[in-house]
């Protein structure tokens, strides 16, 4: 059963005149003809039923038509399938992230891969930044959004977005009104701080640029997650300084101010072993657009 036949069918069908049909498909209407009579002849049956005057479909004929339509469709989504694959756009790519760029650039991520390449699934883990560089060295992940600054053996990293930090405080505490924080003011205010050994190098970074400015941050408890860190923070537990992209999802009862650190960000970066496929490099393009949009 040839797919030309299908279509000829199809459009006939949907026609119920061989003229227009034919006109449909860019052929003659004795080729039309041809096709139909070669289908009608191989399943042994009549699709039709016609005279000089009219064209129906027969019983046998309107039974086929939802099956031929599905046909059709099922060879054109083969076919795109083959060509995106071709381009790359087929694939599944396994994505780390910390948690940080939960509120905005994850989720602009995700809608962007999947507008422009439906076909391309991410595998999504949470995953502190000593996590990701060990499974990316092991093979174990494609694609890692970790906190800089880090190095990493054998592997490419890019900065993709640069953030200052904030402090995060109680609605009604006493820094709450300031317009912006400077680190002289949290003197004797322990505050809460991403652990260490979940992001190493922003966790030093950021102990020095308060140091610069002859202020030795006061550490009330190091926490694994931002978002434990905000619920504490939400229960009147203290205050956090946090980078500004965590900021953007508060819990009630929050509010976050900017932390006068000068020149000192803090930079979320997208790290990987190689771009041995097209998917990857596609994957990169859309990475960046997304930063440059957050």
């Amino acid at each position: 059963m040839e797919l030309k036949h299908l279509r000829a069918f199809v459009a006939l069908a949907e026609e119920l005149h061989f003229g227009r049909a034919a006109d449909r498909l860019c052929i003659v209407q004795p080729a039309l003809s041809m096709q139909i009579k070669a289908l009608e002849e191989e399943l042994g049956v009549r699709l039709f039923e016609r005279d000089r005057h009219r064209v129906a479909l027969s019983e046998t004929g309107t039974i086929f038509l939802p099956e031929a339509r599905a046909t059709l469709h099922q060879a054109a989504r083969a076919e795109q399938t083959a060509r995106r694959s071709a381009r790359g756009e087929v694939g599944t790519l396994r994505v780390a992230f910390v948690s940080s760029v939960l509120p905005r650039l994850l989720p602009a991520l995700m809608r962007a891969m999947h507008a422009r390449y439906p076909m391309i699934a991410l595998e999504l883990k949470d995953m502190s930044t000593p996590e990701q560089i060990a499974a990316l060295q092991d093979g174990k992940l494609d694609f890692g959004l970790i906190r800089l600054p880090v190095s990493g053996k054998d592997l490419e990293i890019r900065e993709v977005m640069e953030e200052p930090f904030v402090v995060a405080v109680p609605e009604d505490h006493a820094l709450a009104h300031k317009a912006q924080i400077r680190p002289a003011d949290l003197r004797g205010r322990p505050a809460f701080v991403l652990a260490r050994r979940y992001a190493p190098g922003l966790y030093d970074e950021m102990l020095l640029a308060f140091r610069q400015q002859r202020v030795s941050l006061e550490i009330a408890a190091e926490l694994g997650e931002y978002t434990t860190m905000l619920a504490l923070i939400s229960a009147g537990l203290g205050i956090g300084v946090i980078p500004a992209h965590a900021a953007m999802a508060l819990p009630p009862k929050v509010v976050a101010k900017p932390l006068d650190l000068r020149d000192h960000r803090t930079g979320i970066g997208l790290a990987w072993r190689d771009l041995d496929s097209p998917a990857k490099r596609l994957f990169v393009d859309v990475v960046e657009t997304c930063a440059r949009e957050a």
